[in-house]
């Protein structure tokens, strides 16, 4: 099984950018934690950030060839980008929405997704741990269609 993690714009700056929303985690440290999980789900992961939208579209048409899933934090472009949900739709490949906080409990202009209604799922509001439920998730989602069983079992 082999997942796709998209962080989108901002998200390189976790640590210093808004730590009593964001936490004081870094992305590498993101990176880390849903590496060491996905090992323990004997899953393979592969990480891209971009701050420019076109980049985030041109890496989900490259890497749908080769991944099972995605992992999607596109942050404020999940609340604008038509063109991210484009692509996501076109490679065909399940994913699960990621936010680090709880959007729905920030500015009204957030509760709105271009991403979640097509997803298997939303998981938000757990800082890093958003990550690691969301790959759980998707893990088992993946591993029913391949007649496994849940990873939460």
């Amino acid at each position: 099984m082999r997942i796709g993690v998209v962080h989108g714009p901002n998200l390189n700056l976790l640590g210093s950018r808004e730590p009593e929303v964001y936490g004081h985690g870094t992305l590498a440290d993101v990176d880390a934690a849903v590496a060491a999980l996905a090992r323990h789900l004997e899953a393979e992961v592969e990480f891209f950030q971009s701050n420019s939208e076109g980049a985030l579209v041109a890496h989900v048409q490259e890497a749908g060839a080769r991944v099972d899933g995605f992992l999607v934090n596109a942050g404020a472009y999940t609340h604008t980008s038509i063109a991210l949900r484009d692509a996501l739709l076109a490679v065909a490949r399940p994913y699960v929405e990621v936010h680090l906080s709880n959007v729905f409990a920030r500015e009204p202009f957030r509760h709105r997704s271009f991403l979640a209604d097509r997803a298997v799922g939303v998981v938000c509001g757990f800082g890093v741990d958003s990550y690691l439920l969301a790959l759980r998730a998707l893990a088992g989602h993946l591993g029913r269609a391949g007649g496994r069983r849940s990873v939460f079992a």
